[in-house]
């Protein structure tokens, strides 16, 4: 028993205008997705630094201003809800090593303040966060014989 065919193959000419509005719809959403969209935050100017080793440790990351005010979990927080979420935050049997993102321009004293918080919470590591120095890149000269 032979069934018969109602299908045909498509054959004729393609309409340019529906590809074109999908085609500009897809790049905006890609130009919106991209870093062309500012991410609200607040502005750290970490200092410099070449050769530092990193961490092994699980971490959590704290973030002071310049001002002295604390950001946890992108949240601003106080130095009593922070040496509480920093005792959460700890691990059973694991070292916890807390990373400092300090502006450059913050006092010393608050620094202080925030190591001994940490202490206090049971952190025993507490590490300073700076950005790469900025190295120029080696440039390769072909040898002509």
């Amino acid at each position: 028993m032979r069934l018969p065919r109602n299908h045909k193959v498509f054959r004729g000419q393609l309409d340019v205008a529906p590809i074109a509005g999908v085609f500009f719809l897809l790049l905006i959403f890609m130009v919106f997705h991209s870093g062309l969209v500012l991410t609200p935050g607040i502005p750290l100017k970490l200092p410099s630094a070449y050769g530092l080793a990193g961490l092994t440790n699980q971490s959590v990351v704290v973030a002071v201003t310049a001002n002295g005010n604390c950001y946890y979990e992108n949240q601003i927080i106080s130095d009593n809800e922070l040496k509480t979420k920093l005792r959460a935050a700890l691990p059973g049997h694991r070292p916890l090593t807390m990373v400092l993102q300090t502006d450059r321009d913050l006092r010393y004293e608050r620094l202080v303040e925030l190591c001994v918080l940490a202490r206090e919470a049971g952190i025993l590591e507490t590490l300073l966060a700076v950005r790469p120095e900025m190295q120029p890149a080696a440039v390769e000269r072909a040898v002509v014989p």
